[in-house]
């Protein structure tokens, strides 16, 4: 957290609207732009190298979807809003990768920022990415902090000839990006789901430090996780409610179907909190109740000796006129009322159900 506010103090004192990448510095990776151009009958798919002249493709398809992959060279982000006409507080938010998930209507565009969920194989850590959505007349740009993503069935789609997508404008193309990062979420809460099962079972079965410390990560995951989801109702929410003519009334439908499973995602990732709180109380409760056995054992046994240490004590003292010290089976008959003494202690404790 300290690393994060550390990262953030670099915009501290500058203009608004200066363009300044808040996240770890990775000269060595290439920004990547690739842009899909397409329409009912046809589409256009390419790398784009100039960006000046790379956007020219066929001026005759009605939609275009333009993606950033590397958000880390804050002059190439500007040189693409120059383009397309992007205000600076607009570029300044794309390259702050610490933005909380909203939506922004500008003139000439509305401003959506996201975060994309993905599993970290080698930590096996929730990771959040940063992606920024720009939805103007006739195209859709989008920003991702580096190369990978949610988006290749929505590519696949644009390549095939039958695809809704390719018969509705750059509002649903913008739905389908949503909806592609909504729907992986519950990828992310499955196996958040999987692991919480083991906890469980653990510490039915056997409880231990390990079980402790699984507890508190996924409580920490899901509270990580719950503040990228939960804003994102309202960002649903507020593109339903513009009064834009960039988002028709038909593409309202299915924002209206991926509020519904942002509503759903939001109760599951509450009901793992809750589950996850009483597991636990479950892991404090178990761990008291095994010290109280624990405790219960080494009472039992005390209690047990302490007239036994009384008989060994008074026969310990060896005072001159002891009458049994002469007597030839005294020891053993010391022994036997000790023995005694111990089972009667034993099963009236039994009796009792003390053990």
């Amino acid at each position: 957290m300290l690393k994060r506010f550390r990262k953030s103090s670099r915009t501290v004192g500058l203009p608004p609207g200066t363009p300044v990448y808040t996240g770890e510095i990775r000269k060595e990776e290439k920004v990547r732009i690739t842009l899909f151009k397409y329409d009912e009958s046809q589409f256009q798919e390419r790398e784009v190298d100039d960006i000046e002249r790379g956007f020219r493709l066929s001026e005759n398809l009605t939609v275009s979807w333009i993606n950033i992959d590397g958000i880390h060279r804050p002059e190439i982000v500007q040189q693409v809003a120059q383009q397309f006409g992007l205000h600076s507080l607009t570029v300044e938010d794309i390259v702050n990768i610490h933005q909380r998930p909203k939506v922004e209507e500008f003139e000439s565009y509305v401003f959506v920022v996201l975060k994309m969920l993905y599993l970290d194989e080698a930590t096996d850590q929730v990771i959040a990415e940063q992606i920024s959505i720009v939805l103007g007349s006739g195209f859709v740009l989008s920003f991702q902090e580096r190369e990978g993503d949610v988006f290749k069935s929505i590519r696949d789609r644009i390549r095939g000839a039958n695809a809704r997508i390719r018969h509705k404008g750059a509002d649903y193309l913008a739905y389908c990006l949503i909806d592609a990062v909504v729907d992986h979420y519950f990828t992310i809460l499955e196996r958040m789901g999987d692991d919480i099962e083991k906890l469980e079972e653990q510490i039915l079965s056997e409880p231990s430090r390990e079980t402790l410390q699984g507890i508190w990560r996924s409580k920490s995951e899901i509270m990580f996780i719950r503040r990228c989801i939960w804003p994102l109702r309202e960002v649903i929410g507020g593109l339903q409610r513009l009064e834009s003519s960039l988002v028709q009334e038909s593409t309202n439908l299915f924002l209206r179907d991926a509020h519904d499973h942002i509503i759903q995602i939001i109760d599951t990732v509450e009901s793992f909190r809750d589950t996850l709180t009483g597991m636990l109380d479950t892991y404090l409760s178990t761990i008291s109740n095994r010290m109280n056995e624990v405790m219960k054992v080494l009472t039992i046994i005390a209690t047990i000796f302490i007239p036994l240490t009384f008989i060994a004590g008074v026969y310990g003292m060896n005072f001159k006129f002891m009458p049994e010290l002469e007597w030839g089976f005294g020891y053993f008959a010391v022994l036997i009322a000790m023995g005694i003494v111990a089972l009667g202690m034993v099963i009236y404790f039994f009796r009792k159900k003390w053990f």
